[in-house]
């Protein structure tokens, strides 16, 4: 199976990588072979790309098959093959992550120092240690502080050979301009729910009504109908975020459902902390020489302080993306309530909530429900600006009640 395969609705993009990949690889095998170099002019290969979409479009994964298509090693394509097949030893250690010369840089934490960009510049300078490229693929480049930007600037502006870079962002204003300016941009669109809906059904076994209900539901977004359709609490989380609206009838039932909306989104971070917290400092114990009993040795004091300070740090960002996806139901279901209102034909997003969906069209306007669309919005915003959860989301609340 073709890496592409992964990619879900993006024929475009696609094919401009796969020509890219083919470029790539008739230069790497002309070096090989000390032939002349194709001509660069007419190359569709560069050393630093951009890769944008919303939520779910599959931003990473376009990345990770492209990382894959340039590691791949088949013997294929000394017979017209294409780069990118799937099976090789090159193509299926980029994908899972183990390849030496891909490196997958993501963060569980709210931003990317300079600290860990500086490493990121260091690693980007040594040449492939097996593989055909260097390739440093950078998930969350609309993380990096101004700092962090600017110390990337000068790699990317100035590779290493054979060293590529593949960055990931939600939009182009979400990366510096100088930074932008010197990457090749591909915008990923929103995958059609029915694309998304085939992905669940072959790859993951989900029974098609659940898939097609999933997708609906997310409106394409791959990696939350995945969730969706194979995780109980998570359907739980949504139903519950989805009756809402009809719970701001007053100003207590307001103040009750944002702190109910704080406390679920707290739990999920607990759950995960659980999960990993408590492994990673075990792990650092052992590997600092704690004694018997977990006394540590002297001078090791800030080394633990810096985790403790990194699972707070994620701990938030858990929760901040835990409330971002109730926002993005809510946005959802407002949306729904707008298109009956104006008798659409947009199809329903959340068609197992339709009663509440018709009662909240027949009780207020389209003006109304446009202002509470805007109210959920600000409330993303305002948490992108580190209002306090609890006062973003009651003011959130207030303004739905409002209309």
């Amino acid at each position: 199976m073709p890496v592409w395969d992964d990619l879900v609705g993006q024929e475009r993009v696609q094919a401009q990588l796969a020509a890219a990949a083919r470029d790539a690889d008739a230069l790497v095998t002309a070096e090989a072979q000390g032939a002349a170099p194709p001509d660069a002019a007419k190359s569709k290969m560069t050393h630093a790309w951009l890769f944008t979409g919303p939520p779910g479009a599959g931003r990473d994964t376009a990345a990770r098959c492209f990382a894959a298509a340039l590691q791949c090693v088949s013997p294929d394509r000394a017979l017209g093959g294409e780069p990118g097949c799937g099976f090789c030893d090159g193509c299926h250690t980029a994908l899972i992550g183990t390849h030496a010369d891909v490196e997958v840089i993501r963060t569980d934490l709210l931003s990317i120092g300079v600290k860990e960009t500086r490493e990121l510049v260091r690693r980007a300078q040594l040449s492939p240690a097996g593989g055909r490229w260097q390739v440093i693929v950078l998930e969350d480049a609309d993380r990096l502080t101004e700092g962090a930007g600017n110390v990337l600037l000068k790699a990317v502006e100035e590779p290493a050979p054979r060293t590529v870079w593949l960055l990931c962002a939600p939009s182009l204003e979400d990366v510096l301009p100088t930074i932008r300016s010197r990457c090749r941009h591909l915008t990923l669109r929103t995958p059609p729910v029915d694309a998304v809906a085939d992905v669940l059904v072959r790859r993951d076994g989900v029974d098609p009504e659940t898939a097609a209900a999933a997708a609906r539901a997310t409106q394409g977004h791959i990696d939350r109908a995945r969730r969706l359709a194979t995780d109980e609490g998570a359907r739980a989380r949504r139903a519950a975020v989805l009756k809402l609206p009809l719970r701001v009838q007053d100003v207590g039932g307001c103040l009750k459902a944002a702190q109910e909306l704080i406390d679920a989104a707290g739990e999920d971070a607990k759950q995960l902390a659980e999960e990993t917290d408590v492994k990673e400092t075990e792990e650092l114990k052992t590997a600092l020489g704690a004694a018997q009993g977990g006394r540590m040795p002297r001078g090791t004091a800030g080394v633990m302080k810096e985790l403790e300070d990194k699972q707070k740090r994620r701990r938030t960002r858990t929760q901040r993306d835990s409330l971002d996806l109730a926002l993005s139901d809510l946005t959802g279901f407002y949306r729904d309530v707008l298109a009956l209102q104006l008798g659409t034909r947009a199809a329903i997003a959340n068609e197992d909530v339709h009663d509440a969906l018709d009662r909240i069209a027949r009780d207020s306007t389209p003006e109304s429900t446009l202002r509470r669309i805007e109210a959920v919005l600000a409330c993303r915003e305002a948490l992108d600006r580190n209002v306090a959860p609890l006062l973003a989301v009651e003011a959130m609340t207030m303004a739905l009640r409002a209309g």
